[in-house]
């Protein structure tokens, strides 16, 4: 049963597919302390649904494995980006520049978990997730050895690098499981190094109050005044500590997102974008995980960009959006006039 759910897993586009039991994890006791120092910010759900992550019982009562899947959204045209100083262009986390992977991975999920429960018999119950059940997804691959999680508290994968997406199947079948994976970071510490606002506390220790992917997705109100110049032209997460793994030179680029790539995502024009109106914005990114910060979470976004590389060519859209009726996008994008109109000339 098990290397039929894989091979039917591999021919599905997943790029690996590994096995855990359902016990709870062995880090259960340092997210608990992670939850408890508020270290998740605005992220109320991590603290509500706390009990449940470290307890798959609770998710799904008499489970008995997790099936966890990798797919890899490398891509030889996302290996790159727009220069850092680029006055023009922002910078898009390289996941978000394709259609939005939820819906993407959810539709082989489900034909998966369909195999699984005709496998298993009318008996069988399960659950599937991509990155939105209660489950510490990141500890259970660990577990079922999909990787290993490196110091930037991410999983990492030796045949995949950092990008890959992960999403898991809770299943009462029982299957045996594969063996976990052991860490390979070494002395390395070149992710932490990376990390533009040291978010990074610690090996293996994250402050998501400080990650840019927090500060320009999750916030949803402003972005504090002090770390607004660290995000330099990012306007969608942040990559920095991922692309600094030497384990990416395993990376290879991944099937079942490959013909989902977004190409207009890869250099985005920040005055162009400054220039949506809420119809614009939902129709410019219907179907992409952009849409979750909604126009006025981006445009914020964009006002900290443009206030950070822009020069006084883009004072006039700025000037716009300093009277927007999204106080907001207003408020930034006076900060933003001030940081160019301060610069020498």
């Amino acid at each position: 049963m098990k290397e039929l759910i894989r091979q039917r897993a591999l021919e599905l586009g997943f790029d690996d597919c590994r096995f855990t039991t359902a016990a709870a994890p062995a880090s259960s006791a340092e997210f608990q302390k992670w939850i408890a120092e508020k270290q998740f910010g605005e992220m109320q759900w991590l603290e509500r649904n706390a009990g449940k992550r470290i307890e798959p019982q609770k998710v799904l009562p008499g489970a008995k494995t997790l099936i966890c899947l990798a797919a890899s959204y490398q891509s030889d045209r996302s290996a790159g980006g727009p220069p850092a100083g680029s006055c023009s262009s922002g910078v898009v986390a390289r996941y978000a520049r394709y259609a939005d992977y939820h819906d993407i991975l959810a539709e082989k999920l489900k034909l998966l978990n369909q195999f699984t429960g005709q496998l298993g018999g009318a008996d069988t119950r399960s659950l599937w997730y991509v990155d939105t059940g209660p489950i510490l997804e990141r500890d259970f691959a660990r577990r079922a050895g999909l990787g290993f999680v490196g110091k930037h508290t991410n999983l990492i994968s030796r045949k995949l690098g950092n990008w890959i997406f992960l999403s898991e199947i809770l299943t009462t079948l029982e299957i045996e499981p594969d063996a976990p994976e052991k860490n390979h970071c070494g002395n390395c510490t070149r992710c932490i190094a990376a990390c533009p606002t040291d978010a990074i506390t610690a090996p293996f220790q994250l402050d998501a109050r400080k990650c840019i992917s927090y500060l320009t997705i999750e916030l949803k109100g402003a972005i504090p005044v002090e770390l607004r110049p660290l995000i330099g032209n990012r306007i969608y997460g942040c990559d920095d500590c991922l692309a600094a793994c030497p384990w990416n030179r395993f990376a290879r680029e991944g099937r079942m997102m490959k013909p989902h790539a977004r190409e207009d995502l890869q250099q985005p024009d920040l005055v162009e974008l400054l220039s949506l109106d809420d119809h614009q914005f939902k129709s410019r990114f219907q179907g992409s995980p952009i849409l979750r910060t909604k126009r006025r979470g981006l445009l914020r976004n964009v006002c900290v960009a443009l206030g950070n590389t822009g020069d006084e060519s883009v004072l006039p859209v700025l000037a716009k959006a300093s009277a927007d009726h999204e106080p907001l996008i207003a408020e930034h994008a006076r900060w933003a006039i001030e940081q160019i109109t301060a610069r020498p000339k």
